[in-house]
């Protein structure tokens, strides 16, 4: 297979997460938020997975007809962000005027930041909450927590996207990574494993969500505060 092919075979494997978000879609508007939640996975990990096959198979040199990090952008603002806030709408965790303040503030708050060039820092970490919401919500949907704290949660986060707060890329972000990594992929099992179950009250996979998204969510702002060893020596 020539480099072309294989660099165009990439852009087809990114695709599949377009058809994810819509089978992710079709699921929510029936309310089978398991089944939506099983779609949003898939297509985290053919995300997770993509970037560094982009990379290796340099798709911008070799395929470059097709603008890579435009698809993906676009396919992570439905995974990422639309479709979770309409889970987030639709299922009463927010009910009433609440429900309505977030489904606008995200994704108000999310084109305007997945469309700023300064979203990404030196180290390849990300400038201000870079949008998750979909890990933000599957931990709403497993804890089930007071709709006050859900609201307080989603407006704190929405501002954090516009502040030079530092949240990792578990695969990018070199400090910490051979912890990041390892917590980013049991994270997604545990999301997994809760969807497929249907956020069933008392799974052992819901602790395994909110502690693995606890330290994703705090590691990059830790790394703000804690010194890097060896950074004086090499300033």
């Amino acid at each position: 297979m020539t480099r072309e092919l294989k660099a165009i075979a990439v852009h087809l494997f990114t695709a599949i997460g377009a058809i994810c978000a819509m089978l992710a879609m079709l699921a929510a508007v029936e309310e089978e938020w398991g089944l939506m939640y099983v779609w949003l996975v898939v297509a985290f990990i053919v995300d997770g997975i993509d970037g560094p096959l982009a990379r290796r198979y340099d798709v911008k040199r070799y395929a470059k007809q097709i603008d890579g990090v435009l698809m993906d952008l676009i396919i992570d603002y439905l995974t990422y962000v639309f479709i979770p806030a309409y889970a987030l709408f639709k299922s009463g965790i927010l009910p009433g005027w609440t429900g309505w303040i977030a489904i606008i503030l995200i994704t108000y708050a999310s084109a305007l930041y997945f469309a700023d060039s300064r979203m990404k820092t030196k180290d390849n970490s990300f400038a201000g909450f870079p949008g998750c919401w979909n890990m933000v919500v599957v931990v709403l949907f497993a804890t089930e927590p007071n709709f006050w704290i859900t609201l307080v949660l989603v407006v704190a986060l929405a501002f954090a996207m516009f502040t030079p707060l530092k949240f990792i890329h578990p695969a990018r972000t070199v400090r910490w990574r051979k912890l990041s990594l390892p917590i980013a992929i049991a994270w997604t099992g545990f999301a997994g494993w809760a969807a497929w179950f249907d956020f069933a009250p008392g799974l052992w996979a819901h602790w395994g969500i909110v502690i693995t998204s606890v330290y994703l969510l705090f590691a990059g702002i830790a790394q703000q505060i804690i010194p890097q060893r060896g950074a004086a020596r090499t300033a």
